[in-house]
């Protein structure tokens, strides 16, 4: 059945589309998720889920108080379809199929409309546009519990949240202000029994929530992927032609997503039938709504009509934007030059809808009017067609900001077609369509102005809004998105809908400071939990399509900067792995840590997984545990651990279900490959993505890079930056200052402001170099010009004055390099201690059978320091947990209490902020949990201000089981098979013993009264020293046996259990070389 050309344009907004529509989704949640949640996303907080209702339960009784609301709040995003959900109560109401025995009467109030009114009775307001025949006024206000109001688009008029409502009058038949009355009926304070229904976008709730009383709040989330195929087939009376056009569609990911919104499901089914009509085939390929827009504009005027009438519509949509209105009278388009032909042909092919109480006009969806309207700001008004602006564009381009204003701007559909149309593509079409040429000039002028809004919005609280996404998507063009998303290095973002998950991966693949990436299912509560530096975390409200897992992994496949993937919890179907293996293989792909915890995954997930292990060069920790992968799935893991080309350091899988043969085989490969603490920033970043760095002399710990380009590159383990003019290998070593600065230097009162290096290049190839240093710039308390760049020659410290000094580097320009460093010149010693200093705390853990130990660490953010404390915590298996820096600059010589839920006892509770050298003993706190629970929570005090600087939530989650080669009990004597010799263990290592044993009175303690006499205890004690008093020990026990010696290693070993496993590791490596 082939419709005739009248029957395409139906109205978009007609009753019997209204009758078509089918059911939305409608989240009921008891905060509103926008409003409250994801204002709150900055602040760690996650409110209940809330669930699914349908429309004819809006007005039932809440689920948790069981009480009936009088007052509905329906939102979401601008154009989901709330206005067209609001029509559709009240038509579905007269028709008596909703709400019937609830509400007598239901009054559709269309608040753009009344905004254009200055005053108005109650009675008027409540009758105002109506079409049917009423009862007395009188009547139905005696009556108001039995009331549904609807004001519909009740954000846009901005009077009802920016003015005082007076003191109100309460008399029904005298004219008021109409925001008055608005606000009346908000308060309750007039007809306090009536029912209230009202549309708003999201982003304007946090203007109307403290207006109202009580309100449920439910968000309109379009439509599910199953209601948008039942459109189609309500749609097309043709079951068969419904079946292609639906299927047609789903080969456009990106169309069928926005198809969630139903005026784009309504567009979509009219260009397929115009399609059908001209015999162009079924196939649709716009990748945004700007595109659809554009596509259904030329199908419409295929003759290419007067490009002054187009523009002439242009401009009457773009004057009923900036004035707020949507219903026009005939005199208004003759204004804008529209007669009564080109009227006929918009009423024809439903452009405009005439009213049919009215002598009024209409355009046939207020998207459109708004696509119209952005069409006039970008063409401007050459013709002169409006009075309100003169004839260059960006005149109408700036006055959506003082439409919409600075908060709104973003999440304005005329913005988003903005920039749509200022794409690559929507330029060229729309120079087409109009049969005219935009000029470069105008162009770059718009497109200036466009990015300036974004880099402010760069400086508002919350940057990178989705609101900001959605048009930054509009936009597609690589050349723009980049720079748009180069600031972007970290939030927490939270999506309900497939169409926002799709907009937020287009846009990721744009980041380049983005490097850890946690995607989680929403739960009913979370923990307060601190943002990571460079990390997002999207939420999820509930489980998303394998689609939008294609348009994840289709960003990770772009994201050079991304090296932790972390999807734990989340239900992963075995295509959605193969799919993820495959982004894994993608030369672009650098990901070095990948989570898939409790993610569902069973033994035919290894299979691919084990593929991209010897595929993935970078990949260097895969966590698997809480996965029933079974014996079979590990065996898989271990091939795939087996080949030559896997780079793989940590497999987490769980072990206890697994058959003896495989638990064997995982002990091989553990010692084939012993695993140890990943350094994932120790890449430099440039034009060319990440540059690995090579360690060259780990005494020294001296590093080479070989920069393959010119450009800039960045190190940001470290904090050093170089642009180089070109190819060029630049060597890096980290030094002490003890070595370099003598007494005489200190004496002239410098600070330490940053690491020292010593950097060789070639001559003349390096243009600008960043040093990084420690000192908080923020509040102009510094002195810029105190600071200097030491240079250490054989003459001595030369002091050379920097370019520049930014927040955290210094800058020199044609540098030249010897070891150097930042000092700053203090005019006092006293001054040290008002000097902001940026810090850092570093946490690090190592578990137990028994108890958890933790070591914390509060240093100035000194890269070669935090390097030290790395290195050597890692000696005794110990695993830094990455928790967020303090809240506020310290100060040098300060001093802070630690402390922790659950009474904790730290050891010592003080902390000094103070510079040590690398090489120096560094302070630190040491703390012991046997059961973490729900979480801990830690934080740090000034000890003299009391002000919390830090806190941090340590949850059992933060805790891997560290790759610790545990030391054996001694219980008899070793075989020559096992050691090089029969020395004992305590005899082999007695030189690192007696040198770095620091607990003896404890040893001594275990010791006495089994092989120590009160005599020899008490002259062991005696020594002055401790390495005297281990030497003391040593000499008593060469009469002991090997019983003896074996007891004395336990003593050491609970003393000292971190060093006894350093020697441990090397006593089994060298019998290993000897059995060799």
């Amino acid at each position: 059945m082939c419709p005739t050309r009248d029957q395409y344009f139906e109205s978009w907004e007609s009753e019997d589309l209204n009758q078509k529509l089918t059911q939305l989704l409608l989240l009921d949640s008891p905060h509103p998720k926008r409003h409250v949640v994801r204002e709150s996303w900055h602040h760690g907080m996650v409110q209940e889920q809330g669930h699914l209702i349908k429309v004819q339960d809006l007005f039932g009784p809440d689920i948790s108080t069981q009480k009936k609301p009088h007052t509905i709040i329906l939102h979401g995003a601008a154009r989901i379809g709330k206005s067209t959900l609001a029509r559709q109560v009240r038509e579905a109401w007269k028709q008596g199929r909703l709400y019937q025995g609830h509400f007598r009467y239901v009054f559709h109030l269309n608040c753009r409309e009344l905004a254009l009114s200055k005053v108005l009775s109650l009675a008027e307001l409540i009758l105002k546009g109506q079409d049917v025949v009423l009862p007395p006024t009188g009547q139905i206000l005696s009556q108001s519990e039995h009331l549904l109001l609807i004001l519909d688009g009740l954000d846009e008029p901005k009077w009802v949240f920016e003015e005082e409502t007076p003191e109100l009058c309460l008399d029904w038949s005298q004219k008021q202000p109409v925001h008055a009355l608005l606000g009346s009926l908000l308060s309750k304070t007039t007809l306090p029994d009536a029912s209230l229904l009202i549309t708003a976008r999201t982003t304007a709730l946090g203007k109307l929530m403290p207006s109202l009383r009580m309100p449920r709040c439910v968000e309109v989330l379009g439509f599910s992927k199953a209601a948008r195929q039942e459109f189609f087939f309500k749609y097309f009376l043709d079951q068969s032609q419904a079946a292609r056009t639906f299927s047609s569609v789903k080969s456009n990911h990106a169309l069928l997503t926005m198809c969630l919104m139903p005026w784009v499901s309504q567009l979509v089914c009219i260009c397929l039938k115009l399609q059908i009509e001209h015999r162009k085939g079924l196939m649709l390929t716009p990748q945004t709504t700007t595109a659809l827009c554009l596509h259904y504009l030329s199908q419409i005027f295929p003759a290419r009509p007067e490009k002054t009438q187009l523009r002439a519509l242009c401009s009457l949509a773009a004057e009923g934007i900036w004035k707020g209105k949507t219903q026009f009278s005939f005199k208004d388009l003759r204004k804008h030059g529209l007669g009564g032909a080109i009227i006929s042909t918009l009423l024809k092919t439903d452009v405009l809808h005439r009213h049919s109480t009215s002598d009024s006009y209409c355009f046939s969806h207020l998207c459109f009017q708004e696509f119209l309207a952005a069409i006039f700001c970008v063409l401007g008004d050459a013709d002169g067609l409006s009075s309100l602006y003169t004839l260059d564009s960006i005149s109408g381009v700036k006055k959506l900001l003082d439409i919409y204003g600075r908060n709104d701007l973003f999440g304005a559909t005329t913005t988003r077609f903005l920039f749509g149309l200022l794409s690559e593509h929507g330029t060229r079409e729309l120079e087409k369509i109009f049969n005219c040429q935009l000029s470069r000039e105008a162009k770059g002028e718009l497109l200036h102005w466009v990015e300036a809004q974004v880099q402010h919005e760069h400086s508002s609280p919350q940057p990178y809004s989705l609101e900001l996404l959605h048009c930054l998507y509009e936009i597609q063009d690589k050349t723009f998105l980049t720079p748009a998303m180069a600031h972007f290095q970290g939030a927490k973002i939270c999506v309900l809908t497939d169409i926002e998950f799709h907009v937020f991966a287009f846009c990721l693949k744009f980041c380049c400071n983005v490097k850890r990436l946690r995607v989680t299912v929403q739960e009913k509560t979370q923990h307060e939990e601190e943002l990571e530096p460079f990390s997002v975390v999207l939420f999820l409200w509930s489980l998303v399509t394998d689609a939008c897992w294609q348009d994840l992994f289709s960003s990770l496949e772009a994201m050079r900067s991304l090296w932790e993937l972390d999807l734990s919890g989340i239900s992963l179907s075995d295509s959605v792995v193969q799919r993820l293996c495959e982004a894994l293989r993608h030369a672009h792909c650098q990901l070095e840590t990948l989570r898939l915890v409790s993610c569902g995954l069973t033994s035919r997930c290894c299979q691919v997984l084990a593929s991209v292990l010897s595929d993935t060069p970078t990949l260097m920790e895969l966590d698997l545990q809480q996965n029933d992968v079974g014996s079979r799935g590990v065996i898989l893991l271990c091939k795939g651990l087996k080949h030559p080309r896997c780079q793989l350091k940590l497999l987490w899988v769980d072990q206890n279900h697994l058959n003896k043969a495989v638990s064997v085989e995982l002990r091989d490969l553990k010692k084939d490959q012993p695993t140890e603490p990943l350094r994932s920033d120790d890449h430099f970043w440039g034009p060319t993505g990440p540059v690995a760095t090579r360690m060259i002399d780990q005494d020294k710990n001296l590093y080479r890079v070989h920069f393959p380009v010119a450009g800039c590159y960045h190190w940001p383990n470290t904090g050093l930056h170089f642009t180089v003019r070109g190819a060029v290998t630049i060597e890096i070593e980290f030094c002490t200052w003890s070595k370099f600065l003598d007494e005489s230097v200190s004496q002239h009162n410098w600070m330490v402001a940053g690491p020292l290096f010593d950097i060789k290049a070639e001559p003349g190839a390096v243009v600008v170099v960043h040093l990084p240093h420690f000192v908080d710039l923020q509040g102009d308390h510094v002195d810029i010009s105190m600071f200097q760049v030491a240079h250490f020659k054989d003459e001595g410290m030369l002091l050379e004055k920097p370019t520049r000094v930014e927040p955290s580097s210094i800058v020199l320009e044609e540098p030249s390099f010897s070891p150097m460093g930042v000092l700053l010149r203090m005019i006092h010693a006293a001054a040290l201690r008002f000097i902001p200093i940026i810090s850092t705390v570093l946490l690090y853990h190592h578990p137990d059978p028994k108890e958890v130990t933790f070591h914390l660490y509060l240093i100035p953010s000194d890269c070669s320091i935090q390097k030290a404390i790395d290195d050597e915590e890692k000696k005794f298996q110990f695993v830094r947990l990455h928790k967020p820096p303090p809240v506020a600059p310290l100060y040098m010589g300060s001093r802070y209490i630690v402390s922790g839920s659950k009474n904790l006892e730290m050891i010592p509770e003080e902390l000094e902020l103070c510079y040590r050298n690398p090489g120096e003993s560094q302070l630190f706190s040491e703390f012991y949990i046997d059961h973490l629970g729900s979480g801990i929570r830690l934080e740090m005090k000034d000890k003299k201000e009391g002000i919390v600087v830090w806190k941090a939530l340590l949850k059992q989650g933060d805790l891997r089981p560290t790759a610790t080669l545990v030391p054996p009990d001694l219980t008899a004597s070793p075989s020559r098979a096992a050691v090089p010799d029969t020395l004992h263990f305590v005899d082999r290592y007695r030189e690192q013993l007696v040198a770095r044993v620091t607990l003896v009175d404890p040893v001594l303690d275990k010791l006495h009264g089994h092989m120590l006499s009160e005599e020899q205890y008490e002259s062991v004690r005696a020594e002055s020293t401790k390495p005297d008093k281990m030497r003391k020990l040593f000499s008593i026990s060469r009469s002991w046996d090997w019983a003896c010696k074996n007891r004395f290693y336990q003593a050491l070993r609970e003393a000292h259990p971190y060093l006894i496993v350093e020697l441990w590791e090397k006593w089994g490596s060298m019998g290993n070389q000897e059995a060799s």
